[in-house]
């Protein structure tokens, strides 16, 4: 169901689902005249979604979902109706200059999100579960151990620079990397005051906390690889893709056919080129500056290994610097092309001999 026109078609009612942690409302609209033809709201359990189910089936055997957050909040909901074949369609939540114009509540907001999906000429699909899932949970947990290891980090360079100087001559000259492994093997000594005391606990449990968070790190980066190779390795024959960048991509991509076009994967990455001119200026561009910033960010680092480690995309920078390009639009040129070949290697999938 590519247009508004096949989504009336195809269905009698829309049902419309605000989702939240503990309830989920919903409101039933018919597809041919956009009326209310009922409300419900419901608690976020499997009882909750088995009353939906019901509620959608009092009024209509054909009928689609339009559900708000099916990766967050409408999770359990999602899957519920996958299981059982229902039609699910993807939102994002309310826009919120359409709350501020008029009242805000859970049924409206259902209601808003049946309408909504009525009037998109496209409809998305939810990302599918599996291994998209299990990559995405591997991400969040290892984005988090990295945060952590950050700030332990840097919490002990700030801690090395105000401590007391007996302690703070033992990391004289050091860097970083040296300083914790110092901090980490810092002994205490009976005879320091409070302060000394306690800054090298302070420095030691840190150096020791960056240690076990950057394990953890590592460890959810080879779970990954793991996953990878074993549902796409043919990401990670890709020139500056690693496990990472992989990752990260298949998470936004989620399947075949969810994204509809190579031009609408761009524009999901943030590297769809928009006219940017003014005046005479007539010939400049900037990129979008919104969709889902994680995979924005790992097609700019597949961008930048390219440029420095890959022979033709040197001589391609070369060749558009002559003819006048600035680095910045080098690398918006590279970033779409990237983006465009991906997205074609996601959707023909692997190469089997």
């Amino acid at each position: 169901m590519n247009s508004l026109t096949d989504l009336r078609e195809a269905v009698d009612v829309v049902i419309g689902v605000d989702t939240h942690v503990a309830t989920h409302s919903a409101a039933a609209i018919d597809t041919a005249t956009g009326g209310v033809l009922g409300e419900v709201t419901v608690d976020a359990t499997a009882e909750g979604y088995a009353q939906l189910v019901e509620f959608a089936g009092d009024h209509a055997v054909l009928r689609a979902w339009a559900i708000e957050g099916t990766g967050g909040h409408g999770a359990g909901l999602t899957r519920h109706l996958a299981d059982r074949d229902e039609i699910v369609i993807e939102l994002d939540r309310p826009k919120r200059a359409l709350r501020r114009n008029g009242a805000k509540t859970d049924p409206l907001d259902a209601i808003r999100a049946a309408r909504e999906a009525l009037a998109r000429p496209r409809l998305g699909t939810p990302r599918s579960g599996g291994e998209r899932q299990a990559l995405s949970v591997l991400l969040a947990a290892r984005r988090s151990a990295v945060h952590a290891a950050t700030e332990a980090q840097l919490q002990v360079f700030s801690l090395v620079i105000a401590a007391p100087e007996p302690i703070r001559m033992r990391f004289r000259g050091q860097k970083l990397p040296g300083m914790l492994t110092t901090a980490a093997g810092l002994r205490l000594h009976a005879s320091w005051d409070v302060e000394t005391t306690t800054t090298v606990l302070a420095l030691r449990s840190l150096a020791r906390h960056f240690r076990a968070l950057n394990t953890e790190a590592k460890e959810h980066e080879k779970a990954i690889r793991t996953i990878i190779r074993s549902w796409r390795p043919d990401l990670l024959e890709e020139f500056g893709v690693g496990a990472i960048v992989a990752a990260t991509v298949l998470c936004a991509w989620s399947h075949p056919g969810r994204i509809h076009s190579e031009a609408a994967f761009a524009m999901l990455a943030g590297v769809a080129p928009i006219p940017a001119n003014s005046g005479q200026v007539t010939n400049r561009y900037r990129l979008i500056r919104y969709g889902d910033r994680q995979l924005n960010r790992a097609l700019h680092i597949i961008v930048q290994s390219r440029i420095r480690y890959d022979d033709p995309t040197k001589a391609y920078v070369a060749r558009r610097t002559t003819e006048g390009k600035t680095e910045r639009e080098i690398k918006r040129c590279l970033s779409r092309y990237i983006a465009r070949d991906l997205y074609r290697l996601l959707e023909n999938g692997p190469i089997t001999t």
